[in-house]
């Protein structure tokens, strides 16, 4: 069986950690990076079924990994799950992001069973 590969970013360690965890027990092969440029060069260096992606890390927000995923012909169909936790700018976050050609949309704290089911989902549908 060919696993699906999921390429996990985000500046939460705790959180790429046990969700890298839950993911491999169910079969995906997961590639967990801290930051917007080290995602670029991994999307440089190995094909992804599915990017997991906070919008907000220092140094690079996800929207430049979005744009840069869109942009680029070998990346533009990857589904993308963003998540953030910002709560300030949910709605607007929301709406640019949707916009951008993301796949879902999810805020933190991330019910595990929901993030899941929708990277499963998105991955079905590659």
């Amino acid at each position: 069986m060919n696993s699906k590969r999921i390429l996990l970013v985000d500046d939460e360690v705790a959180l790429t950690n046990s969700l890298s965890r839950l993911l491999e027990v169910r079969g995906y092969e997961v590639k967990a990076v801290d930051n917007g440029k080290d995602a670029l060069r991994a999307l440089g260096e190995a094909a992804f079924d599915a990017v997991v992606l906070d919008l907000k890390m220092p140094g690079m927000y996800g929207y430049e990994v979005i744009r840069h995923l869109k942009g680029d012909e070998a990346t533009r169909g990857i589904p993308i799950i963003v998540i953030t936790a910002s709560p300030v700018d949910k709605e607007r976050d929301r709406v640019r992001v949707l916009g951008m050609g993301v796949t879902q949309y999810m805020t933190k704290p991330l019910s595990i069973e929901t993030i899941v089911a929708e990277i499963k989902k998105a991955t079905m549908e590659r």
